[in-house]
């Protein structure tokens, strides 16, 4: 069976999509079935991919529709090693198009219980609101892993997604928890992003991963080349630590 994540911060610009497509690469890349999920109208996560987000026929916006399943609508992702459930513009008109229809919240959630056994992990690209597709992202999941910056007002950020996490946990999906908090872009000659990393280690505990994912220059060229780091330059520090983040998640799933 699946086990469904989210990657989400409800902060912009800590790197989530550049994470959910690392993992995603990292992920198959040590033998393990991936099926990646953009819930963000960008379609970035879909472009970083490989796969043009313009000449899609169908979204992951069919889906939340119930015009398409999960099987239909998937690409693969040939490069990359993993499936894709991409976006693109039309998914901003599935925030007011939900709205009027039943269960809106569940509906991703309906749609991966098809496919649960085609995959060992789901990776869900969140957008930075907690909007309705946000909402579908945390319904279905078991757990959110959250990739955040070293920095003060990252804390801040942290706090607000903490109180969504329990209010979805409360009220609509009682499996939903932290599963851990990734460092990234992090640069140890930065005394600042040690000290916050030391907070984090001291209130969070276990719940922030070994793995630290470097400040790395051939992560953020890859998706130029609309591809993952991972892909992109394998031998890349960064691409290196997805890889060790991506063994480190399997190991914690099994031993939850």
């Amino acid at each position: 069976m699946a086990k469904i994540f989210c990657v989400a911060n409800q902060k912009g610009g800590v790197g989530k999509t550049t994470t959910t497509v690392n993992l995603a690469a990292g992920l198959a890349k040590v033998g393990q079935r991936v099926l990646m999920i953009d819930l963000d109208p960008q379609g970035n996560a879909t472009m970083g991919s490989g796969v043009d987000k313009r000449k899609l026929e169908l979204t992951v916006y069919d889906v939340l529709l119930e015009s398409a399943s999960v099987k239909e609508a998937a690409t693969r992702a040939e490069k990359c090693g993993y499936d894709v459930l991409g976006a693109n513009r039309e998914l901003a008109g599935a925030e007011v198009e939900l709205v009027a229809l039943d269960h809106r919240e569940r509906r991703l959630k309906t749609a991966l219980a098809e496919v649960a056994g085609d995959y060992d992990f789901v990776l869900i690209d969140c957008p930075p609101s907690l909007s309705m597709l946000t909402l579908n992202g945390l319904c279905s999941a078991h757990g959110v892993i959250v990739p955040m910056q070293c920095e003060y007002f990252a804390l801040e950020g942290l706090t607000d997604l903490v109180n969504t996490i329990k209010q979805v946990h409360a009220n609509l999906n009682a499996d939903l928890q932290i599963i851990g908090l990734l460092r990234v872009m992090f640069d140890p000659r930065i005394t600042l992003q040690q000290q916050v990393s030391e907070q984090l280690k001291s209130h969070f505990g276990d719940k922030v991963f070994n793995t630290v994912i470097p400040r790395n220059v051939r992560l953020a060229e890859a998706p130029s080349y609309g591809l993952p780091g991972v892909v992109f330059d394998p031998a890349a520090k960064g691409s290196q630590a997805f890889v060790e983040f991506a063994t480190e998640m399997v190991e914690r799933i099994r031993n939850m």
